[in-house]
């Protein structure tokens, strides 16, 4: 089966970091909050009640944010960008849903040609000094379900989600297919609740399903 519209996770699906993680290290918080993380991942904490704590005790500033855009871009899952062009070759359209932080995220968009507009993320706000002010509370990325809310709200018929964890396969409650991605963090949950399952690390593994 062929799909038409396409959608990926970012963190450990196109980037191989986890981007609140990597944040969380760059203030010595590392290892409290990735624990955090992978329990979101898991299934095993609610996204909401994690998400507004691990920012409030990062509290990311816009040059912490400029330096994460840097990274997810140079830690680049290996295969991506063969991945993208090939979509863009049989003119799927493509979307990046993540948890993650938007801005953050537009770079690596920007560099695979994908539209601003079709990336979905949460939006994050500064001071006028470059501090941390808060991040969008209401987005539905920011909570259990939202992969499933942004899926819906696209509208498509024939769409197929990509990525590693819990919330990626909140998809399937819109009608969606999972291809679970293992190459980079290989989570039992995904493995078996994912409609495919690819563990190899090269992301040009999951082309077979799609197209």
């Amino acid at each position: 089966m062929s799909f038409d519209t396409v959608c990926f996770d970012c963190d450990s699906t196109l980037s191989k970091i986890e981007g609140i993680d990597e944040l969380a290290q760059r203030v010595g918080l590392g290892e409290e909050l990735a624990k955090l993380t992978d329990a979101a991942m898991n299934g095993e904490v609610a996204l909401e009640d994690i998400y507004g704590k691990r920012l409030e005790l990062i509290k990311p500033n816009r040059d912490a944010i400029l330096w994460l855009a840097d990274l997810y871009i140079s830690e680049l899952v290996d295969g991506v960008a063969e991945v993208f062009t090939e979509l863009q070759k049989h003119n799927k359209t493509v979307h990046i849903i993540s948890g993650g932080l938007l801005p953050a995220i537009l770079p690596l968009a920007k560099l695979l040609n994908v539209p601003a507009e079709n990336v979905h993320a949460v939006d994050i706000y500064f001071a006028e000094n470059g501090d941390y002010l808060g991040f969008e509370t209401e987005s539905p990325l920011a909570k259990n379900g939202g992969k499933a809310a942004v899926v819906k709200s696209l509208q498509a018929t024939n769409l197929i989600m990509i990525g590693d964890g819990k919330t990626d396969l909140e998809a399937q409650q819109a009608g969606a297919k999972v291809v679970g991605f293992g190459g980079v963090v290989n989570r039992k949950i995904v493995r078996e609740q994912a409609d495919f399952f690819v563990t190899d690390k090269n992301l040009t593994a999951v082309l077979p399903h799609i197209l």
